[in-house]
Parts: structure tokens; sequence; C-alpha cells
């Protein structure tokens, strides 16, 4: 079985989805590195997205790892740990 990754332009594509753009820097450029907060994104739009996450990948994300989450690269590292784990069960 191929392990999937979740990438930035997935992040990108389900924040627009479930929160729409933010108020902040916006999602274009390197945003790897950039607080959620500084995008616009608060923590009721990343419960949202990580329930979204959770429907389309069929993984289960702890809602402390979402709050926990400060930048894009440290929430895409979350979720690719969890796909792993479900790689590696299967």
């Amino acid at each position: 079985m191929a392990t999937q990754n979740f990438t930035l332009d997935d992040l990108k594509r389900i924040l627009l989805e479930g929160a729409g753009a933010g108020e902040g820097a916006g999602l274009d450029g390197d945003i790897l590195d950039t607080g959620f907060e500084e995008l616009g994104y608060e923590s009721l739009a990343l419960l949202e997205t990580g329930g979204r996450i959770e429907r389309e990948y069929d993984i289960e994300l702890d809602d402390s790892a979402l709050t926990e989450a400060a930048t894009p690269r440290e929430l895409i590292e979350i979720v690719n740990f969890h796909l792993g784990a479900v790689a590696r069960a299967a």
C-alpha cells in the first residue's frame, strides 16, 4: 500500500474550503513557517480544518495537536505522521 502524503497545497485547499481566505497574509508564497494567526486563521477555523482532513483522509487527529500546530509546516507534519501510522497498520 502506497503512503499518501499531505502537502501544503492540500492544506491550502482545505483551509479555503472550510474557513475561506484568512484576513492576514493570505496563502500565497512561502507560508510553511508563518503562524496560522498571522495568516488569519484562529483555533475554530483550525478545528474545522482538522475535521475536514479527518474525513477526507480517513484519519483521527487529536484536538490538542490541531490547536498546538502553530504553522502550516507543523500541521502538515502531524497529518503525515497519522497517515504513516495508518499505512503501517494496514
